[in-house]
């Protein structure tokens, strides 16, 4: 088990809630589902289990979507 720091959650238009994390051994970013969205038919997320960023994509691009 490594140790992670939290950089932040969010909400994905499916319901389910994501929290993004940095490794602090490797510097790598992971995604993690906290919670499943009642209506979320997306197979790859189940809770408590992380997911590729091609499904998470970054916090940055998220704010930079919504800056625009």
């Amino acid at each position: 088990m490594s140790l992670v720091r939290l950089l932040g959650f969010r909400t994905l238009t499916c319901g389910c809630v994501v929290g993004r994390y940095r490794e602090l051994a490797t510097s790598r970013e992971l995604s993690y589902v906290e919670e499943k969205g009642n209506g979320c038919e997306v197979h790859v997320h189940r809770r408590n289990h992380t997911i590729p960023d091609r499904l998470a994509p970054s916090f940055a691009s998220v704010l930079t979507a919504r800056a625009s």
